[in-house]
């Protein structure tokens, strides 16, 4: 599957996870009471939009038709290609 999350996407996806999963974290301790049920599915989905964003993949974008990357480089195999003339 290629990329398609990027941007803003992608940043919201990252700092919006992480904070969910924290303050899920942070009441399942018991620092913040809003209930072990709620708090349970704040950690799951801080999870998957942090990883979401982590990945650039999203699987509910691909059905949506969504691509946020607006022309980034998506796939890159990391070789370079080297030339075999040599300099005059």
């Amino acid at each position: 599957m290629k990329k398609n999350v990027g941007g803003f996407d992608r940043v919201w996806r990252l700092t919006g996870g992480a904070i969910l999963a924290l303050v899920g974290i942070a009441a399942l301790v018991g620092f913040v009471s809003i209930g072990v049920v709620p708090a349970a599915v704040m950690v799951v989905l801080g999870w998957v939009f942090f990883a979401t964003g982590v990945v650039r993949r999203c699987v509910i974008n691909r059905f949506l038709g969504i691509d946020t990357t607006h022309g980034e480089q998506t796939e890159s195999s990391g070789m370079t290609e080297v030339s075999t003339k040599r300099p005059n």
